[in-house]
């Protein structure tokens, strides 16, 4: 019986060497999440898979369907977001997205094409950006959208516990539980990050931003305060990942 083929758009997450001349790349798809495939070849030379099964690189594929692993058959290169390339920080940061989506991503995932997007266009983002204060702003957009999308929303204008509205005071951040607390309810809790009310302010509003508009906040961020919010929200979905971060330990190394 002949395999079944298949064709959807995916990007590149991570490799492995399956042989002298094969390897297994796993990505992400449009249309059914994260999966497997088998790159024939891809280590020799003149491949005609090539440099279109490298990291972070969007293509369109034909695959044939495998009882365990899928084989790529084509491959046309969408996007290789080339200037990511020649920047550190833009490398290390779409490693870390792209990792993101590797934990939380699952096959024939219900929120595939979303996630896709999502992806897509932080990468695009990340490639097009022109300081660091622009890629932090951008993947604190990704951390936020996706955790929305993975079912882990965080919720940044009530207090988790009385549920009444926090405004214009300083609250504390809870990776645990999700969200803010207001000093009276901590009293009880002892948690020990404190959240300026600008921060909720600012992730509240990057939470609802679109990567096309930019908002007054990120107008006037500064690269200290997006690392400060990116390190809380490293630490929430660190804590609700079942997989361990690789990544992290390396934009340690360069923020």
């Amino acid at each position: 019986m002949s395999k079944a083929a298949f064709v959807t758009d995916a990007i590149n997450l991570k490799s492995y060497s399956l042989s002298e001349s094969d390897k297994i790349i796993v990505m992400y798809s449009r249309d059914k999440g994260l999966i497997k495939g088998v790159a024939k070849g891809v280590k020799k030379p003149k491949s005609k898979l090539g440099a279109r099964m490298d990291l972070l690189v969007a293509n369109r594929l034909m695959l044939y369907e495998g009882r365990n692993l899928n084989t790529i058959s084509q491959a046309e290169a969408i996007n290789t977001f080339n200037r990511t390339r020649q920047d550190m920080d833009k490398i290390f940061y779409s490693m870390y997205v792209s990792e993101v989506v590797n934990n939380f991503g699952v096959e024939d995932d219900p929120c595939s094409s979303a996630i896709f997007d999502l992806l897509y266009e932080t990468l695009s983002t990340i490639s097009n950006s022109a300081s660091k204060v622009e890629i932090l702003n951008t993947v604190l957009k990704f951390q936020l959208k996706m955790m929305r999308l993975s079912g882990f929303s965080l919720e940044l204008d009530k207090c988790l516990c009385c549920h009444k509205p926090i405004e214009g005071e300083n609250m504390y951040f809870s990776s645990q539980i999700g969200g803010v607390i207001c000093k009276t309810c901590n009293e009880k809790h002892g948690i020990k990050t404190l959240m300026h009310y600008k921060l909720r302010n600012f992730l509240s509003v990057l939470a609802n931003t679109e990567f096309d508009e930019k908002s007054d906040y990120e107008k006037k961020s500064s690269e200290k305060v997006c690392l400060v919010c990116f390190e809380i929200l490293k630490s929430y979905i660190n804590m609700h990942s079942a997989k361990k971060f690789k990544s992290t330990g390396i934009l340690q190394e360069v923020s």
